[in-house]
């Protein structure tokens, strides 16, 4: 059984093809009533490591086509779409091979979606994608807190204007970040120590103090501030997400990172993405499946949270 109410509009199976928990397809998604819009955004010409981001969307679309038949995703208590309207704009249309054509339609898009009230999930492509992202949710929001999950800081100063390893560098220096507020989890690439703008909670130390310790530092960090939650893939280990650009040992496990997004509950989340899958790096669609999961999760944080308002 689905975990989408069957009506003969919408036929749960097949029909639909290849959209994230096969979610009505809405291109033109102004004049709906959804709450959330998700977008896939097949880019990956910033990638310093291994490319192939750019079937990140597809793999992790078609991965979650194995969720899609529960009624209620454990351990949730509740079926998403009791609280929750999502919908699949499809993917982002620029043109390859000119990535400046793809910030602007990113920054489109995006923008679109939050002036119309509504909350952008994306599907990279590859980390560079989040500072597109980030510029049109702060014209709406202004300066966000940002909750980060990567094995890398991606506040590199020496790489090119399109590179998935500065997208954070030029999201602080464009002021969009709000880093007395922010975070990055799983860490375990080297970085500046000195004057370092974010709080980090290295893969070591939430492997040591696990997800409760780690979502008590997060939550106390981030407060009432709105915040987007990026969750690039390697912050998992490669043990489980091989299929994606530059793997890093020593990653937290699925189970620490499920347990520590389905644990934001209750902060105030206006957008967030999953990047960096690369299938064609994968086994078995085991990191296509943990990144749907964590988007996944994070839709069922949003209903939660809905949830609770209107029980308010």
């Amino acid at each position: 059984m689905s975990h989408l109410k069957a009506n003969a509009d919408y036929p749960i199976y097949g029909a639909l093809g290849n959209t994230f928990m096969e979610f009505p397809f809405t291109p033109d998604f102004a004049q709906t009533d959804a709450d959330v819009v998700v977008t896939g955004v097949p880019f990956d010409m910033a990638t310093s490591g291994r490319a192939g981001a750019r079937l990140g969307p597809q793999g992790v679309r078609a991965a979650s086509i194995n969720m899609a038949w529960e009624c209620e995703r454990w351990p949730w208590d509740f079926a998403l779409d009791e609280h929750l309207k999502v919908i699949d704009s499809g993917n982002v249309v620029f043109k390859h091979g000119e990535p400046q054509t793809l910030v602007d339609a990113l920054e489109a898009q995006i923008l679109n979606i939050v002036q119309g009230d509504k909350i952008p999930l994306t599907i990279g492509g590859d980390h560079f994608i989040t500072l597109p992202i980030l510029r049109s949710v702060a014209k709406q929001h202004g300066p966000v807190a940002l909750i980060h999950f990567d094995a890398h800081t991606d506040t590199y100063s020496g790489g090119s204007k399109y590179d998935h390893g500065t997208f954070l560098y030029h999201a602080v220096k464009q002021g969009i970040v709000d880093t007395s507020h922010s975070l990055q989890i799983g860490i375990r690439t080297n970085y500046t120590r000195e004057n370092y703008p974010f709080e980090v909670l290295d893969a070591a130390w939430v492997g040591d103090k696990g997800p409760k310790e780690t979502l008590k530092r997060i939550k106390q960090r981030v407060g009432n501030q709105k915040v987007y939650v990026t969750f690039d893939i390697d912050c998992l280990d490669p043990a489980y997400a091989p299929g994606t650009g530059t793997p890093v040992a020593a990653g937290l496990t699925s189970d620490y990172a499920f347990k520590i997004v389905r644990g934001l509950q209750g902060l105030n989340l206006i957008g967030m993405d999953v990047v960096e899958v690369s299938p064609a790096y994968d086994h078995a669609e085991i990191t296509s499946l943990a990144a749907a999961t964590v988007a996944l999760d994070l839709l069922y944080v949003l209903a939660a949270n809905k949830q609770e308002k209107i029980s308010l």
